[in-house]
């Protein structure tokens, strides 16, 4: 240990000590008899300010506080995939064979199992030069994930000395590394890194690939890219954790990274639950052989909310500099902006808008700044895609924390109570959701899926907010005054919430729908809703169209027609066609 000093003062999670000499500022130190993880936060003339991460119950002055020399870092290597971490990295299924359900103070175990034994290959040579971010060894983290050994950040050399591929632990030596200056570098299967320090990439890349996530109302009205950044705003019982599971689930990032931040209990415990029995859809495996799950529930302590943000975020950068598509799910971070305020209160800084510290908008700004596609430094391509929750008391989307986040976020699907005590899957308001990502993601749907897929969302989004405008005056005077056309806009409205945006997360074709069929889905819709305003123009009432039970039958073709036949909705097509042609002729 590099110093050790005494405790002066404890309040709440917050620890003060009179020698300000000894410490650096972000220092991870052991505070008290029980070595409690903390770190520096605060240095004056007069005092040293510690925010522990671990209950202080019990802690007393003049116990002992030791330095490390280091920030707050994790440690990055195999066994990451399929482990479930407290806020700082301690691995929870460990901590519970010694102390059981809850975890005792100062527990300490190390991150990755030191005991087990991986099965290496080495993919470097004596001699040959290594560069920081060069593959070194690689091995099978799980049947779907394979683990890629890199040169940290701050090394490089020649190839001095090199093990043949084996089965070795997390600390063995692997590969021996000369730097420039003579100074040799053992490179294990493990490196550490601070949490609150970006890891280099190369350049960023424009984002121009959509995060598919197979939920209707995102992938065609407001889709995210590969490496943006989107916010789940909701009150309670608005859904977000529903959703955030959903996207979880389905979306075709390579590795999922899940922090419950501020969380219910039940509600990690479910997360668990349903990762353990979902298959990947991808590789038929579990789904938990490529997520890592983050667990910081409500109940423990304030201070390690704002740890297990950045915790999950290390990891995901680091397993996007192996060249993965990584997608973090970050719930709630209005809980993590609540312990910020906490801890604010408790240092008597002076609050700004709501009580929150004036440096939350940096905060939430370091945190989203570090999602993005990239090329790393080792010359592959990879993403961390961030999706945010925030839960707004009382729905009220104009307090400081969703305001702040809008603007880091490209992407906002608002989240609708009213919508969702109407069982209305996913909540997500079509009037108040936006995504900046049009512009940027519109030639790749063009290119793949087609040229209508653009024009069709188009075509749908402008009847949804026609129907808004409509509704305003229906709920004044009744919708029987109004002329047919817009009564065809109210029912072809219905038919887009009911039949194309609300979505059963428990029906095995419509709990995922791929692309092709959501573009086949907005053709028959608006097929429909062509037929029926050329038979308006020519005089024929909506009654005698709305008689023949065609827009009742779109509202379920999500569920008749299965992902894997999609040549059905021809069928649909056709059964308009002539539906229409008997009118005529009656």
């Amino acid at each position: 240990m590099k110093n050790q000093n005494v405790i002066y003062g404890i309040n709440g999670p917050v620890v003060t000590i009179k020698d300000t000499s000894s410490f650096s500022m972000l220092e991870m130190v052991y505070v008290g008899n029980d070595k409690l993880v903390g770190e520096v936060i605060g240095i004056t003339e007069e005092f040293t300010t510690i925010q522990v991460y671990e209950e202080t119950t019990g802690l007393k002055p003049n116990e002992p506080v030791e330095g490390t020399g280091s920030q707050m870092t994790v440690t990055l290597g195999p066994g990451i995939i399929d482990n479930i971490f407290d806020g700082i990295q301690r691995p929870l299924r460990s901590i519970e064979e010694i102390s059981g359900a809850f975890i005792s103070r100062g527990a300490s175990v190390s991150p990755l199992d030191t005991n087990k034994t991986w099965d290496v290959t080495i993919k470097v040579k004596l001699g040959e030069k290594l560069s920081p971010g060069d593959i070194y060894a690689q091995c099978p983290e799980t049947s779907i994930i394979t683990h890629k050994c890199m040169v940290p950040p701050n090394v490089g050399g020649e190839v001095v000395g090199v093990n043949k591929s084996g089965k070795y632990k997390i600390n063995d030596t692997i590969v021996v590394v000369k730097d420039e200056n003579g100074v040799e570098h053992n490179l294990t299967l493990c490196q550490r890194w601070p949490i609150r320090t970006p890891r280099p990439v190369k350049r960023r890349l424009a984002t121009t690939i959509p995060l598919i996530t197979g939920q209707r109302v995102i992938d065609t009205l407001f889709p995210i890219s590969k490496g943006g950044a989107a916010a789940v705003p909701g009150g309670f019982g608005a859904g977000k954790t529903m959703t955030q599971h959903q996207l979880a689930k389905w979306c075709d990032a390579d590795i999922i990274v899940y922090v419950g931040c501020g969380e219910r209990g039940n509600e990690m415990s479910q997360v668990l639950n349903e990762f353990s029995e979902l298959i990947d859809p991808k590789s038929g495996k579990p789904m938990t052989q490529r997520t890592v799950l983050i667990a910081n529930t409500s109940n423990m302590p304030v201070a390690a909310r704002e740890a297990s943000i950045y915790t999950g975020i290390t990891l995901a950068e680091y397993y996007r500099d192996m060249g993965y598509h990584v997608a973090i799910m970050a719930d709630s971070t209005s809980r993590w902006a609540e312990a910020l305020r906490e801890i604010s209160g408790r240092l008597e800084e002076m609050p700004a808008e709501e009580g929150f510290p004036a440096y939350l908008p940096s905060r939430l700004s370091e945190f989203y700044e570090r999602a993005g596609l990239v090329e790393n430094i080792n010359n592959t391509d990879g993403s961390v895609t961030i999706i945010g929750a925030v839960s707004p008391q009382g729905s009220d989307f104009s307090e400081p924390v969703t305001q702040n986040t809008k603007r880091f976020t490209r992407c906002f699907w608002a989240l609708d109570k009213s919508l969702a005590y109407e069982r209305h899957y996913p909540a997500i308001n079509w009037m108040q959701s936006y995504s900046e990502y049009f512009t940027d993601l519109d030639p790749w749907f063009t290119k793949n899926i087609g040229e209508n897929f653009v024009r069709y969302r188009k075509k749908i989004n402008a009847i949804l907010h026609e129907e808004n405008k409509l509704m305003e005056i229906v709920k004044l005077i009744g919708s029987d005054v109004l002329p047919d056309d817009q009564k065809l806009i109210i029912e072809i409205a219905r038919v887009i919430r009911v039949g194309f945006l609300q979505q059963n997360a428990f029906h095995a074709d419509d709990t995922f729908v791929p692309l092709e069929k959501q573009e086949l889905m907005m053709k028959v819709i608006l097929h429909l809703e062509n037929k029926a305003r050329q038979l308006i123009s020519a005089s024929i009432p909506i009654s005698r169209i709305i008689e023949r039970g065609l827009f009742d039958k779109l509202t379920k073709m999500k569920y008749d027609v299965p992902n894997n036949n999609l040549e059905k909705f021809n069928d649909y097509i056709k059964e308009i066609d002539e539906a229409f042609e008997d009118i005529i002729k009656s």
